[in-house]
């Protein structure tokens, strides 16, 4: 019995340590997405405000493009750069989105 308790308590402790690392990398990770500095072309040359008024992916063009975090980004209408530029974090992808 003493055994099982052992065990019990070491396993409890293991999963508390993997979850807390877990959660730890995805902060990192989510964090070094918005203040990291990102060059090139983001998010493949597609318009991020596309994913929110048109519900799909667009490909931008680099016509109606702005530099933002050190990234240039392209979008499909002026209008969308227009929005971007006015709020890009609500824009961008908040996790593995690059």
């Amino acid at each position: 019995m003493l055994t099982l308790k052992i065990n019990g308590k070491l396993f409890i402790a293991v999963l508390f340590s993997v979850g807390c690392l877990f959660l730890v990398n995805t902060a990192i990770f989510a964090e070094n997405i918005q203040s990291s500095k990102v060059y090139g072309v983001a998010i493949d040359g597609y318009d991020p405000v596309a994913y929110f008024t048109e519900n799909r992916p667009v490909k931008g063009s680099s016509e109606f493009s702005y530099t933002w975090n050190e990234a240039r980004w392209h979008f499909s209408k002026p209008e969308h750069r227009e929005l971007f530029s006015a709020n890009p974090e609500k824009y961008t992808p908040k996790r593995a989105g690059f």
